[in-house]
């Protein structure tokens, strides 16, 4: 598993370790049962801390990606469907209220984005 770790990027970092855990995961880099790095492992592999480590793995278990089973590990959990979709419809609306957001500071109407997003999907195969 390979993380990647930006101190300038404005996003703390246990979300980065979080976020690219994740998205290996619904990309099916990871997949049901994986090991993931122990805690003390992968904080000395990132020249983190332990509470960093430790935050990103709680979260990813909050969220239903990853279990914990004492005295052997965190491994990755089977991921239903329904999950992937609802993930993937949250990025979606965030996407999409950003994009809007900063349209209407650029002073286009909802017609100008209707037309933009077509053309989007259009050239996306």
């Amino acid at each position: 598993m390979n993380i990647v770790i930006s101190n300038q990027s404005g996003v703390p970092i246990y979300e980065q370790i979080k976020e690219q855990i994740k998205a290996s995961i619904l990309s099916g880099a990871l997949v049901e049962n994986d090991p993931l790095p122990s805690l003390r492992q992968l904080a000395r592999d990132l020249q983190v801390s332990l509470v960093t480590t430790t935050r990103a793995y709680s979260e990813l278990e909050l969220e239903g990606f990853v279990q914990t089973m004492p005295g052997k590990g965190v491994y990755v959990k089977k991921i239903n469907e329904s999950l992937i979709r609802n993930n993937y419809l949250k990025e979606t609306e965030d996407a999409l209220t950003a994009a809007v957001r900063r349209g209407k500071l650029a002073g286009l109407s909802v017609n100008d984005l209707h037309k933009m997003l077509d053309t989007i999907e259009r050239t996306i195969k």
